[in-house]
């Protein structure tokens, strides 16, 4: 018998073989080839639709919010006329002018993010016979999430930048050369500092805004809302989800080592409960990510270290190192180089600001964290950890929280009053597997729960009445929804 402690740990990232299931001299063979059953009540209500319709609902009003905030007039701060920092020229052509901010950072993230989900989604880990309505549900759910968590990170930056340029007033380095002052008249719009002493006049009095003659009111207004750069909150905000979502689906991350009792790493497969049950055999090769490594292997049991290592003259400690540095490996570099060109577009886009004297450098670096913060929680708000989330996003909301959950309530997956996670997809998918496998085995199992109840203490059961036997085998079945 293989020493326990020699095994991998498993996680979502270290797709190791499935914890195996002792042989009990009964194997059912079921074919999932033609997918055609389902279990009722699996699917998302239109409760939970209509709630994901609302949140598009209110980010297409907090765009419109953003959109008009950036029209009305601004509050003008009082300036100097000899400032240095608001001197320089006008620059007529921008480097990156406002609609090719928009093809840049909202068009093409959409086009990518759409790309990614519809060809790459859901991935190698797809049992053989799962049927194609439900990997298009996987696609299309994870096309929703991945835009919704799009337009909510642009979103909240445009709206947050827009509020904030009106209420700050900040004049841009370029508003002399908007302004057009009244040079003729200066006495009557100076506001602040000593205007002269003893006949000898003095430099940094502040004006009144009033002071400029300019007669694009726009262009005036404009030169007002310098702080923060809209052009780099955007672009970040936009770009650097597109990175984080590139590198989710891709597994592009840091090397790590999964703790000690993380979860099995057939629950990050795209459809945990077709690709793993106890005692049976889905018929077809197994999983890429969860094959067996080696000519003749048993598909169902899990590839295991040589239990001859011990004889070998390795210690039981160096045999627990080599496994833990076969945990992870880093991903290619070109793979890398995918996820950050996003990232660095965003970063030129912000730093053309500079140079065309639009804005001053606190500017862009708020601008710029404000699209980072908004980037990274949108990301998290819809996905999984890049670490350690395979890829996936969140599934939908349950029926009985579309639209509340309420104090005591840590998940809005699970039902309202038992704290159960609702039957999804893939398990309606295996409509029909209890019954085969109870005719066959002589044994009930509870495949309508496959998550126990909170606290109980004991994971899902199966008994053998009739065989003598009375066991407890755990029930590796997930509570996948889309």
């Amino acid at each position: 018998m293989p020493d326990d402690l020699v095994r991998p740990l498993i996680h979502g990232r270290s797709f190791s073989p499935a914890p195996t299931f002792e042989d009990r001299g009964v194997m059912t063979n079921i074919d999932l080839s033609g997918g055609g059953a389902r279990r009722k009540g699996g699917k998302v209500s239109w409760v939970v639709w209509l709630s994901y319709g609302v949140d598009w609902f209110i980010l297409i009003v907090f765009g419109v919010i953003g959109y008009i905030l950036g029209k009305i007039t601004p509050n003008k701060r009082p300036f100097s006329l000899d400032d240095r920092n608001i001197a320089f020229p006008y620059t007529v052509n921008e480097t990156v002018p406002v609609w090719l901010l928009v093809i840049v950072g909202i068009l093409v993230p959409i086009v990518i993010i759409a790309v990614i989900c519809l060809i790459f989604v859901p991935g190698a880990t797809v049992p053989p016979g799962t049927p194609k309505s439900l990997i298009w549900k996987r696609k299309l759910w994870e096309l929703h999430t991945g835009l919704l968590g799009l337009g909510l990170s642009v979103i909240a930056a445009w709206f947050i930048t827009n509020g904030m340029k009106n209420l700050f007033g900040k004049p841009r380095p370029d508003l002399l050369s908007r302004c057009q002052p009244d040079l003729d008249n200066l006495e009557k719009y100076i506001i602040g500092g000593l205007k002269n002493l003893q006949g000898v006049t003095l430099s940094g009095q502040l004006v009144s805004p009033d002071i400029c003659k300019q007669d694009d009111k726009h262009m005036l207004n404009d030169g007002f809302r310098s702080y923060p750069s809209g052009h780099s909150s955007s672009s970040a905000a936009a770009l650097i989800y597109l990175s984080l979502f590139i590198a989710s689906k891709f597994a592009i991350t840091i090397p790590f080592v999964a703790p000690a009792g993380s979860a099995d790493a057939s629950q990050f497969t795209a459809f945990p409960s077709r690709t793993r049950l106890p005692d049976i055999k889905v018929t077809g090769p197994d999983t890429y990510e969860l094959s067996s490594r080696g000519p003749g292997a048993d598909p169902v049991r899990s590839t295991t270290i040589d239990s001859a290592l011990g004889n070998k003259g390795i210690s039981r400690h160096n045999q627990k190192l080599l496994a833990v540095r076969r945990q992870a490996a880093a991903p290619p570099i070109y793979l890398l180089c995918i996820a950050v060109i996003p990232f660095f577009g965003s970063v030129f886009i912000a730093g053309s600001r500079w140079w065309d004297f639009r804005h001053h450098g606190f500017d862009i670096l708020f601008g710029y964290l404000i699209g980072t913060i908004t980037a990274i929680y949108a990301f998290r708000y819809y996905h999984l950890p890049i670490s350690h989330g395979a890829g996936w996003a969140w599934g939908p909301r349950s029926h009985d929280k579309a639209f509340w959950a309420g104090v005591g309530s840590f998940s809005y997956a699970t039902d309202h009053l038992r704290g159960e996670y609702r039957a999804g997809d893939e398990e309606e998918a295996l409509t029909g597997v209890e019954e085969t496998f109870a005719r066959n085995t002589g044994a009930v199992h509870n495949f309508s729960r496959p998550h126990h109840d909170a606290g109980a203490g004991t994971p899902p059961t199966v008994s053998r009445k009739g065989t003598g036997i009375e066991e407890e085998d755990t029930a590796y079945l997930g509570a996948e929804r889309i």
